[in-house]
């Protein structure tokens, strides 16, 4: 920390008279990565000042977040457990089985009870099951997840114009948007679908009150999780061109819509852009295969 910002070198930033930049967060650690780190730090610090040794959070089979806090559990002395969406998950999958091997206990349940996750009378139930735990939401968001997102912003040391970044819960861009300096313009990229979701969940977080930023429903390619061919092959040229490894969840999605913005003149000659890479690596592996037959696919 801090991580590094590497600079883009494409012939189509040259052409259209931008700069790119990437913050690497992906580079933060080799399980804990990208804003997944800063979500958790301090929310760790403050399960240790509540003097609580089991950490419990929510999410999908594939999550960054589950496969994340599973290793720093690990890694700073905290038991871990996992409520997972869907009792069809298989605990076999590259993601759920590296939580396991990290010691996190999985707690699979249907997908209406998943819904439940944030009524207390279902926390409770939780609580008499596995005893007194430190709750974290899902994805990690929550006020001291957004603190840990703002030290992007401070992080950052180069004059910029625009700073983009994948958004799945919203955490992420509320801290951004949080730090903002006056004059410059934070660009949320949704995974999902669902134009408005974003927006409400970053009012819920931060207020109402804060700086310049938009969100584009344009680029989630048919929802979280969902990928295409077009998709697929621009992350390959996008690793091939700039050997900066994205996945298709998020940041496959981010740098493709940055270029897709680009292409459409959005952003003014001159411009400087900065994309924050919020790691996610570990999701390639789930979605390898149908990331190779996509490819296989007759243009």
């Amino acid at each position: 920390m801090p991580s590094p910002l590497q600079k883009v070198n494409d012939s189509l930033l040259e052409e259209y008279g931008v700069e790119l930049y990437v913050k690497r967060d992906d580079l933060i650690h080799h399980a804990i990565s990208g804003n997944k780190w800063r979500k958790l730090k301090y929310n760790l610090l403050e399960a240790k000042n509540q003097q609580k040794d089991t950490l419990l959070s929510f999410g999908g089979a594939f999550s960054n977040h589950i496969y994340a806090l599973a290793a720093a559990g690990a890694e700073f002395g905290f038991k871990t457990i996992g409520v997972i969406r869907g009792k069809d998950a298989s605990p076999e999958n590259p993601t759920l089985k590296f939580a396991q091997e990290q010691g996190m206990l999985l707690h699979f349940v249907d997908r209406e009870d998943y819904k439940r996750k944030e009524e207390p009378d279902f926390i409770n139930d939780l609580k008499n099951l596995h005893g007194n735990f430190y709750l974290i939401p899902e994805g990690g968001s929550n006020g001291l997840a957004v603190k840990g997102c703002e030290e992007i912003i401070k992080e950052i040391d180069l004059g910029f114009d625009y700073i983009c970044c994948p958004c799945g819960t919203g955490a992420t861009l509320a801290g951004i948007c949080s730090a903002l300096p006056e004059g410059k313009k934070a660009i949320g990229f949704s995974a999902l679908k669902g134009d408005g979701y974003i927006e409400k969940e970053i009012a819920l977080l931060i207020g109402d009150d804060f700086k310049d930023f938009e969100i584009t429903y344009a680029y989630h390619f048919g929802g979280y999780a969902k990928i295409t061919a077009e998709l697929v092959k621009f992350i390959k040229s996008f690793e091939e061109r700039t050997n900066i490894i994205t996945d298709p969840v998020y940041t496959g999605k981010l740098f493709y819509g940055v270029y897709d913005l680009i292409k459409k003149n959005y952003f003014k000659p001159g411009a400087r852009i900065i994309c924050v890479h919020t790691g996610g690596l570990q999701g390639i592996e789930g979605m390898r295969q149908k990331m190779e037959d996509l490819l296989k696919q007759p243009s």
